[in-house]
């Protein structure tokens, strides 16, 4: 194993004598030594419970005959950053998260890891660098937040959002607009709709890197102490048998996690993460294989944001295994793949029912799907050569013609919408939003709520070279790509230009001659950065495309300097 460095020769006596010092007794240096990555603080209810969990997976390791040792990892509330220049260091932690779980696991020579994640970043940050160190790994979720309820509906944090937009367009009291707030978190846990971080703990249990079920039980209630105890046991047996995280991380496994985002509804943010862990896992992976998939896989659960229903009740439903199955029946999953307990996928889901209940309507059978094919597709066209991402079903205008409006900040976005500034049929731009330009690809979760709460979710479309909260609904184009800030079209758009969103061709148009789009390309200037040191300086010089993953160890190649 690779912590056998300290356990044997007297010249290691010195990092013998250090682990004394936290607890390592005589027996202890022949047992295999873990990594419990702890994502937990008090910044946001995602994280909060975090802190039980990784105590309750250092008892189960130790009980499992292995040294366990926890280090800390950082998280930024998206939810409460949102709409602010904070946004832009959610997507800066996916890597400031990945980085730090690989520093510590390797300096220290560990022989597994358990990592324990709550808010949007910290799953794909830790998949990252599960791939990166190919050391025995499990992701165990924190867990989702139950709804608030208020006059018998259902809340999320995407409801205080979209109250802000009922509000401003006259259609909600300032006193309702409060009630929605002190009721849409009732406890900890992450966002209760099928949003990012609920999106990717079941991309991780789809590929098989966190236990069965474990991906949308609630984080207050008692089964995911019992699932992180589980979890950490079969860590522990994974470390003897070499189970190894690329051996899991196969291209079937991320055809897999795609098919369960299609057929769950999940949020667009999960099309950049899975391109960046297969980015570090070396497995070949593009744009165009969502929508390969997309074509063939159907929607199947009824989930906010456009949906019905929120995450602890599809849990109730039959959960993940319950989706996976029907997939996996009609062709459209890899029974072969390899999981964390060692079985496959077919043998994982042995037990699960083919059909989903008939008592619910949470999961919709095959013959029955919310929407015939799946919603994340992608868009090309002059604007997007490279790629943009948008959610498609629901929508019930799937192609848009009309007006630029033209916004070079979320911000400014925001203010004419609450203002009453924008009208039916406009395409509204938000630009300088992309990894590089923000830089940090913040979401546009406040305009996209504020649209909605105004009535105007299905009369405008909106394109950015930012990204989509998985909360975020409506005729919205994200990821555009090339980028504003390294000159792609989406630089060059005028006001009043006209422009066509067309879902069902995948199309994302400029109608300007390619003649005149030539002539402002011409005359088009960098801008300069807001931001010349720090991490946001540093992440815009590294940060790729977003059409590869917003990843940034691309050019580090160091054969290629």
């Amino acid at each position: 194993m690779r912590s056998d460095l300290i356990k044997k020769g007297i010249e290691r006596t010195p990092n013998r004598a250090m682990l004394r010092a936290v607890g390592f007794g005589d027996g202890d240096f022949s047992k295999p030594i873990i990594g419990v990555a702890n994502g937990y603080s008090n910044l946001t209810p995602c994280n909060v419970g975090l802190n039980d969990l990784a105590n309750r997976a250092m008892e189960a390791l130790r009980d499992a005959n292995t040294m366990p040792q926890m280090f800390g990892t950082i998280t930024v509330s998206d939810g409460i950053s949102m709409g602010t220049e904070g946004m832009k260091y959610s997507l800066v932690s996916r890597e400031v998260i990945a980085d730090s779980i690989e520093t510590v696991c390797n300096a220290q020579q560990m022989d597994g890891l358990v990592a324990v994640g709550g808010c949007d970043k910290n799953m794909p940050g830790a998949m990252i660098a599960m791939a990166r160190l190919n050391i025995p790994s499990i992701f165990v979720y924190g867990g989702t937040i139950k709804p608030g309820h208020l006059h018998g509906k259902d809340l999320t944090i995407v409801s205080a959002f979209e109250a802000v937009g009922q509000y401003s367009a006259h259609k909600m009291s300032e006193a309702e607009v409060q009630e929605i707030e002190r009721h849409a978190c009732p406890g900890s846990g992450s966002c209760g709709g099928m949003f990012t971080a609920n999106t990717m703990s079941s991309a991780i249990e789809a590929m098989g890197m966190s236990l069965l079920y474990s991906s949308t039980m609630a984080a207050e209630d008692s089964e995911k102490s019992e699932s992180t105890a589980k979890s950490s046991e079969v860590l522990a047996r994974a470390v003897q048998k070499q189970i190894l995280p690329r051996q899991i991380l196969t291209r079937e496994a991320f055809e897999n996690a795609i098919a369960v985002v299609m057929a769950i509804g999940g949020s667009t943010n999960a099309v950049l993460h899975l391109l960046a862990i297969a980015h570090a896992a070396e497995v070949p992976l593009t744009l165009d294989d969502f929508e390969t998939i997309r074509a063939r896989v159907p929607v199947l659960c009824d989930l906010k944001p456009s949906g019905k229903y929120v995450t602890t009740e599809l849990h109730k439903a039959g959960g993940i295994p319950q989706v996976m199955k029907i997939l996996l029946v009609h062709g459209l999953l890899h029974g072969d793949a390899l999981t964390i307990t060692g079985q496959t996928v077919a043998e994982a889901l042995a037990d699960v029912p083919s059909e989903p209940r008939t008592d619910q309507d949470v999961i919709r059978s095959w013959n029955n799907p919310v929407h015939a094919h799946g919603h994340l597709a992608i868009l090309k066209g002059n604007l997007a050569p490279e790629g943009a991402v948008a959610k498609i079903t629901g929508v019930k205008n799937p192609k848009i013609t009309g007006p630029a409006r033209v916004f070079e900040s979320e911000e400014e976005c925001l203010q004419a919408v609450l203002a009453g500034r924008i009208k039916a049929g406009d395409v509204l731009v938000i630009r300088y939003e992309g990894p590089k330009g923000g830089p940090g690809m913040r979401e546009m979760l406040a305009p996209t709520s504020a649209i909605i709460g105004a009535g105007l979710g299905d009369a405008v479309g909106l394109i950015t070279d930012g990204r989509f909260s998985g909360g975020t609904y409506g005729m919205v184009v994200g990821h555009v790509a090339p980028e504003a800030a390294v000159g792609g079209t989406i630089a060059l758009v005028q006001e009043g230009d006209s422009i066509t969103i067309d879902a069902e061709q995948r199309l994302l148009q400029l109608n300007v001659s390619e003649t005149e789009i030539a002539r402002r390309k011409a005359s088009w200037r960098p801008r300069s950065s807001r931001y010349p040191r720090g991490v946001l300086a540093k992440y815009a010089r590294l940060v790729s495309s977003s059409s590869l993953g917003a990843v940034t160890d691309l050019h580090l190649d160091t054969n290629n300097n």
